[in-house]
């Protein structure tokens, strides 16, 4: 998966997004440090064990670099940034079933101000899974050569890449 660039000096408004989603009950917030064991607890139970440790470097910021969706005091989502790299979003997920209400668009324009609140002028969105939805919600485009970037180091990305080939019938 590629990585992508997104300018940060002309994002859409957030704003009237979260307030649709305030109405249904759904904020977004950031996570407090005594918050760090039950956010990790979701992420295991719900994302990928990576996105764990991404997840864990952002209670190490200050601000944390990280937003979750939540509904009461259930977590329907989250956004990281600064977590794997500087100046890198991600990771970003919504859970299936909350799919398709704005949140991963909220999350996302929310975790990206933040960064140019930060000072940073430009990101990169590491790792892309959706393309399309970076293109179109933030006009992200695609940086040549970026697969795998800063992933190459993954060790974890060269194992499923070693289990991956010896899947593969001979030739």
């Amino acid at each position: 998966m590629p990585d992508m660039l997104v300018s940060l000096l002309d994002l859409p408004d957030e704003r009237p997004l979260c307030e649709a989603l305030l109405a249904q009950g759904i904020e977004l917030v950031r996570p407090l440090p005594p918050d760090k064991h039950r956010v990790l607890a979701w992420l295991r139970e719900n994302s990928y064990e990576s996105a764990v440790s991404e997840c864990e470097v952002c209670f190490f910021r200050q601000p944390v670099s990280c937003f979750i969706a939540l509904q009461g005091t259930e977590i329907l989502g989250y956004a990281c940034y600064n977590a794997t790299a500087p100046d890198f979003f991600g990771p970003t997920m919504v859970l299936e079933q909350h799919r398709g209400k704005g949140l991963g668009k909220a999350l996302l324009l929310k975790a990206l101000r933040a960064m140019r609140e930060e000072g940073y002028v430009y990101a990169v969105i590491g790792g892309v899974g959706p393309e399309e939805f970076y293109r179109r919600t933030v006009n992200a485009f695609v940086i040549p050569g970026s697969e795998p970037g800063v992933y190459r180091q993954f060790i974890g990305g060269r194992l499923a890449a070693q289990r991956h080939a010896a899947e593969q019938p001979g030739e």
